[in-house]
């Protein structure tokens, strides 16, 4: 990450907190909290338990002599590495830097035993949770965000076009994903953004199966929901296939429903797509998909499109709100939202589309 680019997330982070607040702490348990990546851009290192320390005067990680050099190779320009060897240096080092102060956390990942003991330790004056602050922050995308989610984006993509080679009678859920998860790695993928979906037959009427023992047979379903994280940051990407398609057209009726679903599904993401703009309600968007579900064909397909039209996209895959039925955040330029309309019918089976778009001046760009 460039200097320029660290500078502008932590001045992004400490408006979003609001004027009351002194300081932000971002504090790692075993796990990374992700503004922890969103504000350093590491790549590499664990970093458990590590504090990241956001106030108007500069940005310090302090940290284990385990990652001190990790980080110092890695940390752009602006941001402080000091290195805790004691717990005791630790609490010397974070009463310094907090005590009489008004703190604001992220009390979405902080787990409470670790808010008591800042708060009895460290006597801040006040402590805030700005989780939400947080998340707004990172929803509008800078270029060197949005160059990495496309890279992600792409990878997925090719993962979608080069597993359907992997297409066989008798191979389980469980298989596919895994053969998708290894190609993905080969195009450069670090790790799945989450752990990848594949249904098969009738199991695509599940939004979030996940995959089991199930064998593919000719004239299935297969839907895929996977991602790929580049440098952090997430793609997130559906598709539906119907494995055997001279098998699918001797079906008949089956044949005929499957296609039309698909069909409807496509023309309700391209009636969202073409309405996003700046200035539009997340709420507007979704409606527009779901009301060309919920009418087609007088109502056939009522009441079976079951979630959300989108969510955010970034250092986290649901990395805060997009489309949905009740969602008033307006859309702005730069941010990376979803679009995933779906049918689903118990027992039958679903589809469901997806893609990442970025929002633009001139409206929706498919990455």
């Amino acid at each position: 990450m460039d200097s320029l680019s660290f500078k502008r997330k932590a001045e992004k982070i400490l408006k979003a907190a609001g004027k009351e607040i002194d300081s932000v702490l971002i504090y790692n348990t075993g796990m990374q909290d992700p503004n922890f990546l969103y504000l350093t851009g590491f790549t590499s290192g664990l970093f458990e338990y590590s504090a990241l320390l956001l106030t108007k005067t500069g940005v310090t990680l302090a940290t284990s002599p385990l990652e001190y050099e990790t980080a110092k190779a890695q940390a752009p320009k602006g941001l402080d590495v000091v290195c805790i060897n004691t717990h005791d240096e630790l609490i010397k080092f974070m009463t310094e830097q907090i005590s009489g102060k008004k703190l604001g956390i992220n009390g979405s990942f902080l787990p409470y035993n670790i808010y008591k003991s800042i708060k009895s330790k460290y006597t801040p004056t006040k402590i805030a949770d700005v989780s939400e602050k947080l998340l707004s922050a990172r929803l509008v995308k800078d270029a060197e965000e949005i160059s990495k989610i496309r890279k992600a984006v792409g990878i997925t993509k090719m993962a979608m076009v080069l597993v359907q080679k992997e297409f066989v009678s008798g191979i389980t859920e469980m298989g596919l994903a895994s053969k998708f998860d290894r190609i993905s790695a080969s195009l450069g993928s670090s790790e799945p953004s989450f752990k990848t979906i594949v249904c098969f037959g009738k199991n695509s009427s599940m939004p979030h199966h996940f995959p089991g023992d199930t064998k593919l047979a000719l004239g299935d379903f297969v839907l895929i929901d996977a991602g790929a994280k580049v440098d952090n940051y997430c793609s997130d990407m559906t598709r539906t296939f119907v494995f055997g398609a001279e098998a699918n057209e001797a079906a008949g009726d089956k044949a005929a429903r499957m296609t039309e679903m698909m069909d409807v599904v496509k023309q309700a993401q391209l009636k969202a797509i073409h309405s996003i703009k700046p200035g539009t309600r997340g709420m507007e968007i979704d409606r527009i998909a779901r009301d060309y579900i919920e009418t087609f064909g007088n109502g056939k397909y009522k009441g079976t499109f079951i979630h959300s039209l989108g969510h955010s996209l970034g250092i986290e895959v649901h990395d805060g709100p997009g489309f949905s039925p009740n969602e008033k955040t307006i859309i702005k330029r730069g941010m990376v939202i979803t679009v995933e309309p779906g049918i689903y019918i118990n027992g039958f089976g679903g589809v469901r589309i997806e893609d990442d778009i970025l929002v633009t001046d001139e409206g929706a760009l498919v990455l």
